[in-house]
């Protein structure tokens, strides 16, 4: 079976969720990563935009992704934080839930690390609570910081309620191999974000994660073999904002379809 792709939020840059949508299940891809408000960059422009405060675009997105075959396959904006409790969430759960997302994904942004598996815990309850899977993102300049770290967080909270959720940028910076996926039990999978990146950062690190990504066979990380060692049918959750390219004037839709186009190629 091959690889299903899907379109996160982050490559949108801003974009509203009922024309996301529309254009992900217009290049074949059959989900995309949603969160309750416009991202705070916004290079084309695009008019504000709040599932929170809006019911009515809540029923449009409802009604696309129905017509058109397209599922949340993870709920963005779920980051732990050192003085947000994760019972704070539970309105934005609820909203998610009402949405269909499948999965509840959360980052813990540099918490210390009994405050993040503890909260972590707590939003892992509050998503089955709800019907929705979770899981955990970890990243170089996190606490959480690399595979077996989020690993050990799953474990915590305990066997089959979680899952790691794998950035290809983050795996490799933080000195994951294909040998770790390949031997990783794919029950443990969640998600997977693809993009493409020097291996070393040449900076700041988070300001590349946002506006410095490479579509898939254009940097240097083994996205082929990376790719290979997955279970099959992982959905793949692009993740490549080419924000240069939209400051320049290029139009969203030609972006991201060269982004699945080119990815579809790598994995061909």
């Amino acid at each position: 079976m091959p690889h299903p792709l899907g379109i996160e939020l982050l490559t949108v840059l801003g974009m509203g969720p009922v024309e996301h949508v529309t254009l992900a299940a217009d290049l074949g891809c059959t989900a995309v990563s949603m969160g309750l408000t416009q991202l705070p960059f916004n290079p084309y422009g695009y008019p504000a935009w709040s599932l929170r405060e809006d019911p009515a675009l809540r029923r449009e997105l409802k009604a696309v992704m129905r017509e058109r075959g397209v599922s949340i396959s993870i709920a963005e904006g779920m980051g732990v934080s050192a003085d947000l409790d994760a019972s704070r969430h539970a309105a934005d759960m609820d909203l998610f839930a009402e949405l269909g997302a499948l999965r509840v994904n959360s980052v813990d942004m540099g918490v210390e690390r009994d405050r993040a598996f503890e909260q972590l815990a707590k939003l892992c309850e509050m998503a089955g609570e709800r019907g929705m899977d979770f899981s955990i993102e970890f990243c170089p300049v996190f606490t959480i910081r690399s595979l077996p770290e989020a690993l050990a967080a799953v474990r915590h909270i305990g066997e089959g309620r979680a899952t790691v959720l794998i950035d290809s940028m983050h795996f490799f910076r933080s000195g994951g191999t294909v040998a770790q996926i390949a031997e990783l039990d794919p029950a443990l999978i969640g998600h997977v974000q693809l993009s493409d990146a020097p291996r070393k950062s040449a900076g700041d690190y988070m300001q590349e994660a946002m506006s410095g990504r490479m579509i898939p066979g254009e940097g240097e990380l083994p996205l082929r073999e990376f790719i290979d060692a997955l279970p099959r049918g992982q959905t793949l959750g692009l993740e490549v904002p080419l924000m240069a390219q939209a400051e320049s004037g290029r139009p969203a839709v030609e972006c991201v379809a060269e982004i699945v186009m080119k990815t579809r190629e790598l994995m061909a």
